[in-house]
C-alpha cells in the first residue's frame, strides 16, 4: 500500500485558481545534479477571491522566495506545495530561486537527462518538478526564458521564436533567450541543451510566413532524418489543406531522445519525441516504423491547434485535445496512404486495446469522472475510443457541416482551456441537431452491443431490421442508458449489387444511416424483391459489438461481394472468430475439429482479386487475435485451447490455401531500391503474412525463404518481417542471435530484438523472458527496452503469459516491483497487463489475483500502480 493513501480527483470539484498569471519569466542555469531555476511572474486575484498563493512542487530545493523585490520569509513548502502568505493587494512580481537534480530523475518527468542531453517531459504534471508554479492546464501564460550552460551543450532549445543568444563573460557557458507569444499551459513548456547534430528545411505557409524547420538527434544520427523532415512538412500542408489550419510561429523544432515514457509531446513549437518515431532509414527501420513516423509527427504537429491554441480546462478533459487530435491524425492517413486499410487497421487497434479495457475493471468513461493518478488515463478510451465520438459526429452532422463545426471550434476557443460541452456546442450549432442525447457517449463506459434480426416478407416485398442496444454494466455504472448510435446500413442483392434503401413511410435512407436513439427500434425496408444480405455498421461507423443473424453463407457471400470494403473483412473476422470458438470447444469437448475449408475458399477468392491491394488482402488473411477470442469466450478461458486453436486454424488455410501463397511469394521478390510508399509496404506486408502461413506447415521452404530474403535484404522490412515470420520455427533461435551479432551497436534494433524474443512461443517463456532481464543490453531504466521485452510478453505472447503455471504473471509482478521505484509511469503501464485477468480459467484467475496482491502489499508502492492494481484486483 502507498504510505499515504492517495486522495481521488473529482471531475465535479473543479473551481479555477483564485490567482491569475499572464506572463512568466525564467532564468535557468543547467546543471546535472544542480539545475537552478529563477522564475518571476506576477499575480492577480480573481474577484472574490482571498487567501494565500498555493503552487506546486515536487522534489524541488526551495532556495528563497521575495515578492516586489523584498524578500519573504511568509511561505511554508511541505506535501509538495508552496503557500505563500500575506500577499499584497498588488503584486507586481514575485520571484521564486528553486533547483532540481536532472541525473537522479528517473521517472522521466520534469527536467532530466538522457544520454547527456537535458531535456524536458511536463505532461500531465511534470511541470512541479522543474519550478513551483500552479501545475495545471487551465493556467495560460506567455514565456520568456533565458537558458545558460557550459559551451559544451551547443544546443539550447525552448518554446516561441529566438530572441537572443551569446557568450557569458568571464565563463565558459553561453545563453539563449526564447519567447513564446502564444498563451500556453505549464505542460506544454520545452526545454532541451546538449550537444546535438541536426538537419534543417524551411516550410512557407499559406500566410506567407516562413518557418524554419530542425530536427535534433544525438550525432551520427542525422542520416536517419529525411523521413521524419519530409512528414512535418507533409503534415503542415494537409492541416492547412483540410482543416485550413497555418502554423503560427516562425520557428519549428523537434529534438529525439531516447528515453522517454511516451511516444511524443507537442510542445509548442518545440516537439519532443522518443527517437523510436523520428529515425528511420531503409536499413535501420521497417514498414510499421516508417508509417509510424508520418503518423505520430503529424499527431504531435496538428496538436499546435487541437491542445495548443485551444488546451482542455482540465485533465478529465483530455480527449478534447487527444480524441480529437487522434481523429485528425487517422484522417491525414486515410488521406495519404489507403483510407479503408487504414479505417481496419484503427478497428484492429481498438479492438486488440480499448474494447478490453471496457470490458473489464479499468473501464472508465472517456471524460472520466475521477483519478488518483492522471498519468493511468493516457489510455485507449481516451485516445482511441475519444477520436470515435468525433468520427460518430461527422457521419451525423455530415461533413460540411462538420466543417463549418471546427472552423467554429478553432475561432470561438482559440486562446481557452475548453471543455467537452464547448466542442459539443460548436457541432450542435453549426449542424442545427440536438446533440444533447449523443454527448452520453463522453460519460458513460463500455462497448454498446447492438443486436440485430431481420426477416424477410415475400409477400409484400419487404425486408425487416430490429436493433436492439445495450451496454454491459461496468466498475461504478450500472443500468446504462440507451446511446445515440449511428449506424451505415446496406442491402446487397444476389449479384453482389446495394439495394436502394426505402424506408416504409419515410422515404429514402441518405446514404444508408440508421440512427439507434432508444433501446429498441424496428425498419420495414420496402421494394425489396428478393432477401437480401444485411450489410450493418458499415465503415464502422460506431464503435459497438454487432450481434447479427446473418448466415454462414451470407457471411461468405459478403466476404466476396460487399461494396463497403471495411465490411468485407469484417465478415471475414467474423467467420474466422466464429472458426476459432467452434475449435476451442472442439479441444474443450474433446471432439472433431471443425474444417476450415469454406473460409479458405472465401479468402481465395479474395486473393485473386485483382481489383483489391495487397495490404487489404494481407489484412483479410489475418486471424483474429488470442485476446479477442477470449473476450469472445468471456469466462473460464483456458490459454493454451485458444492457442491451439489458432494454429490449427491457421495450418488448415495454409494447407488449403498453399498454391495462393506460392504465388504471393513468387510475385512479390524485393526488387529495386527501398520505398516506404503504400505500393512498396502493402507488396511486402503481403509476402510476409504468406510466409508466416507456410511456416506452419512447411517448416523448412519457410525458412529457407527467410534466410534468403535476409541475406538479400537491401532494407529491414524484409529482414525483420521474415524473422518474425518463423518465429516459432526450429531455426528461430540461431536467427535471432544472428540478428543480434548483426545490430547490437543500434539500440532501436536492439529493442527489436527483444520484441521478436518476446513473443517466441516456447513450452516455459516467462522464464525465457526472465532471463532476458538479466541480459547485458536491458535496464529497466529505459523506457523502450520495458515496453519491447516485457509490454511484447504481457501483450502479444498469449499463451506465454497466461501459462496455466502463472509463470507469466509472476514475471510480471515482480518487474513491476523493480520498476516501481524507478520509474512509476512505466511500472502502472505495465500493470495493465493483468487488466482481463477474470477471464480465464479458475486455477489461472488464483495465480493472478496473488501476484496482484503481492504488488499491493510491497512497502512504498507509488500512486501510479496502486490505482491500476486495486481497480484490477477489485
Amino acid at each position: 500500500m502507498p504510505e499515504n493513501n492517495p486522495i481521488a480527483i473529482h471531475l465535479g470539484d473543479y473551481k479555477p485558481t483564485p490567482y491569475v498569471i499572464e506572463h512568466v519569466e525564467y532564468d535557468i542555469k543547467l546543471h546535472a545534479t544542480n539545475t537552478i531555476v529563477k522564475s518571476r511572474f506576477g499575480v492577480s486575484r480573481r474577484p472574490g477571491c482571498h487567501g494565500p498563493l498555493v503552487l506546486d512542487g515536487e522534489g524541488l530545493s526551495l532556495l528563497s522566495v521575495s515578492i516586489n523585490d523584498v524578500a519573504s520569509s511568509a511561505f511554508t513548502y511541505e506535501n509538495n506545495q508552496l503557500i505563500i502568505h500575506q500577499l499584497p493587494d498588488l503584486v507586481r512580481e514575485i520571484q521564486i530561486v528553486q533547483s532540481c537534480n536532472p541525473e537522479a530523475n528517473t521517472v522521466l518527468s520534469g527536467l532530466y537527462l538522457s544520454n547527456g542531453i537535458f531535456c524536458t517531459q511536463m505532461e500531465a504534471q511534470g511541470f512541479r518538478r522543474f519550478a513551483f508554479f500552479y501545475d495545471r492546464p487551465d493556467v495560460m501564460a506567455t514565456y520568456r526564458v533565458r537558458i545558460e550552460a557550459p559551451k559544451s551543450l551547443p544546443v539550447l532549445l525552448s518554446n516561441g521564436n529566438p530572441v537572443e543568444a551569446g557568450d557569458v563573460a568571464d565563463t565558459d557557458c553561453h545563453y539563449a533567450i526564447w519567447e513564446d507569444p502564444h498563451p500556453k499551459p505549464s505542460y506544454l513548456f520545452a526545454l532541451v541543451g546538449g550537444d546535438l547534430a541536426s538537419v534543417h528545411d524551411q516550410f512557407c505557409t499559406s500566410e506567407g510566413r516562413k518557418v524554419q524547420l530542425g530536427i535534433y538527434v544525438e550525432k551520427g544520427k542525422e542520416d536517419r532524418c529525411d523521413w521524419a523532415m519530409q512528414s512535418l512538412k507533409l503534415s503542415m500542408q494537409w492541416d492547412e489543406q483540410r482543416f485550413g489550419r497555418a502554423y503560427d510561429l516562425d520557428y519549428f523544432n523537434i529534438v529525439a531522445v531516447s528515453d522517454f515514457n511516451m511516444g511524443a509531446m507537442e510542445n509548442k513549437g518545440l516537439n519532443v519525441f522518443n527517437d523510436k518515431y523520428i529515425l528511420a532509414r531503409a536499413d535501420t527501420a521497417t514498414d510499421t516504423d516508417f508509417v509510424n513516423i508520418e503518423r505520430i509527427i503529424a499527431h504531435e504537429y496538428f496538436h499546435n491547434w487541437t491542445g495548443n491554441r485551444i488546451t482542455c480546462r482540465d485533465w478529465f478533459q483530455l480527449c478534447l485535445k487527444e480524441g480529437l487530435t487522434v481523429f485528425r491524425d487517422q484522417e491525414f492517413t486515410s488521406d495519404v496512404r489507403s483510407r479503408v486499410v487504414k479505417r481496419i487497421e484503427d478497428v484492429k487497434t481498438l479492438r486488440a486495446r480499448q474494447f478490453p479495457e471496457d470490458q473489464g475493471p479499468l473501464a472508465h468513461p472517456v471524460r472520466p469522472t475521477s483519478y488518483i493518478e492522471i498519468n493511468n488515463f493516457y489510455t485507449p478510451t481516451v485516445y482511441e475510443k475519444g477520436a470515435e465520438l468525433c468520427r460518430m459526429m461527422l457521419t451525423l452532422i455530415g461533413t460540411e457541416a462538420f466543417e463549418r463545426a471546427m472552423d467554429l471550434y478553432f475561432v470561438r476557443h482559440d486562446g481557452d482551456a475548453a471543455t467537452v460541452e464547448d466542442f459539443i456546442a460548436c457541432m450542435a450549432e453549426a449542424s442545427g441537431r440536438d446533440l444533447a442525447h449523443f454527448s452520453k457517449w463522453y460519460d458513460q463506459a463500455g462497448t454498446p452491443i447492438v443486436r440485430v434480426s431481420s426477416s424477410y416478407n415475400s409477400n409484400n416485398k419487404t425486408f425487416s431490421v430490429v436493433l436492439q442496444q445495450s451496454t454491459p454494466d461496468t466498475p461504478g455504472q450500472f443500468n446504462k442508458a440507451p446511446l445515440h448510435i449511428p449506424l451505415v446500413i446496406g442491402l446487397v442483392d444476389d449479384a453482389g449489387q446495394d439495394i436502394s434503401l426505402q424506408l416504409q413511410g419515410t422515404g429514402l435512407v441518405q446514404g444508408g444511416l440508421l440512427e439507434l436513439v432508444t433501446e429498441k427500434q424496428s425498419y420495414r425496408f420496402t421494394n425489396i424483391a428478393h432477401r437480401p444480405r444485411i450489410s450493418i455498421n458499415r465503415g464502422f461507423s460506431a464503435p459497438v459489438i454487432v450481434q447479427g443473424d446473418s448466415t454462414r453463407d451470407d457471411l461468405l457471400f459478403l466476404m466476396g461481394h460487399d461494396s463497403d470494403s471495411f465490411n468485407r473483412w469484417e465478415a471475414a473476422q467474423t467467420l474466422g472468430r466464429s472458426l476459432l470458438m467452434d475449435h476451442v470447444s472442439a479441444l474443450k469437448h474433446k471432439t472433431t475439429q471443425p474444417s476450415a475449408t469454406e473460409f479458405a475458399n472465401g479468402l481465395a477468392l479474395t486473393l485473386g482479386d485483382p481489383s483489391l491491394d495487397d495490404d487489404f488482402k494481407a489484412l483479410m488473411l489475418q486471424l483474429p487475435p488470442q485476446a479477442e477470442i477470449a473476450a469472445s469466450i468471456g469466462v473460464d478461458v483456458d490459454a493454451e485451447h485458444v492457442e491451439a486453436a489458432r494454429q490449427t486454424v491457421r495450418r488448415q488455410l495454409a494447407q488449403s490455401l498453399h498454391d495462393e501463397l506460392k504465388h504471393i511469394l513468387h510475385r512479390s521478390v524485393e526488387t529495386g531500391p527501398y520505398r516506404a510508399d503504400p505500393a512498396g509496404t502493402a507488396r511486402r506486408s503481403l509476402r510476409y503474412t504468406a510466409l508466416g502461413l507456410l511456416s506452419q506447415i512447411d517448416e523448412s521452404f519457410a525458412v529457407s525463404i527467410a534466410h534468403q530474403d535476409i541475406a538479400q535484404a537491401n532494407n529491414m522490412t524484409s529482414e525483420y518481417s521474415a524473422i518474425a515470420a518463423v518465429l516459432n520455427t526450429s531455426d528461430a533461435s540461431s536467427i535471432l542471435e544472428s540478428f543480434y551479432k548483426r545490430h547490437q551497436q543500434d539500440h532501436l534494433l536492439v529493442d527489436k530484438w527483444f520484441m521478436l524474443q518476446a513473443q517466441r512461443s516456447l513450452p516455459d517463456s516467462a522464464v525465457w523472458v526472465e532471463s532476458l532481464t538479466r541480459h547485458p543490453d536491458f535496464r529497466f531504466t529505459t523506457p523502450n527496452r520495458v515496453y519491447a521485452l516485457l509490454g511484447g510478453f504481457s501483450g502479444s505472447n498469449f499463451a506465454g503469459f497466461h501459462a496455466s503455471n502463472g509463470e507469466g504473471y509472476r514475471v510480471l509482478a515482480d518487474s513491476i516491483i523493480k520498476l516501481n521505484g524507478i520509474n512509476p509511469q512505466v511500472a502502472a503501464r505495465m500493470a495493465t497487463g493483468f487488466r482481463s485477468w477474470k477471464q480465464f480459467d479458475h486455477g489461472r484467475r488464483q495465480h493472478a489475483a496473488r501476484n496482484m496482491q503481492r504488488i499491493l502489499d510491497m512497502p512504498g508502492l507509488c500512486a501510479d500502480v496502486f490505482e491500476i492494481i486495486s481497480r484490477t484486483l477489485g
